[in-house]
């Protein structure tokens, strides 16, 4: 199948949701305030899809799964930065008061929350063919900004849900990932010891 076709299969899929949630408010059937956990969470899941295929393939070897996986993840994370700003004008429509947003911004739970998605600008800024020939290994220096802004988008999760169980649940694959990466290189190390 053409690669072109399969890009935009790709963001059509990933766009559905978006599409569901702005029909929704759209209609009349959910408030502003209601769409502001879909659209997070939907950021959040998107933002570790994109970073799952790195170590699970580095532990089990690069097949044709975890390189079909690989070519489309920078989509994932460019979608999870398109939910975050989803996000953000669900937020926006639901204060609808810049003076109200700025009274609050001193809040752990919201600033958390506008610093993952400054985080996450440069990442997504960044995540084009020509930029990665421009900038060469600092592209990869900058696309790690979306480790942090996992992290405190999490914690601005459980800050405003004051519950630390459902954050954990979607950090937890990402966590046994690394831990397989951990293991794995530390066996290859021991390979290659043993055979020098």
């Amino acid at each position: 199948m053409n690669r072109y076709i399969v890009k935009g299969l790709v963001w059509l899929l990933l766009a559905v949701p978006g599409m569901l949630m702005l029909w929704s408010f759209a209609d009349g059937d959910t408030l502003a305030m209601d769409m502001l956990h879909p659209s997070g969470e939907m950021s959040i899941r998107l933002m570790i899809l994109a970073m799952l295929p790195g170590p699970l393939g580095d532990f089990f070897g690069l097949n044709r799964f975890f390189r079909a996986w690989l070519a489309i993840r920078r989509n994932l994370g460019v979608a999870a930065f398109g939910y975050a700003l989803l996000h953000l004008v669900f937020y926006v429509l639901d204060m609808s008061n810049v003076a109200a947003m700025l009274e609050e911004i001193g809040l752990p739970g919201i600033w958390t929350g506008w610093l993952a998605l400054a985080l996450m600008i440069p990442p997504a800024a960044i995540s084009f063919n020509r930029a990665m020939r421009m900038l060469g290994q600092n592209w990869k220096n900058v696309q790690r900004l979306v480790y942090l802004a996992l992290i405190i988008g999490l914690i601005h999760w459980i800050l405003l849900n004051w519950t630390w169980q459902p954050a954990l649940v979607h950090l937890a694959p990402l966590m046994i990932a690394w831990i397989l990466r951990i293991i794995g290189r530390s066996r290859r190390n021991r390979r290659q010891r043993s055979m020098a």
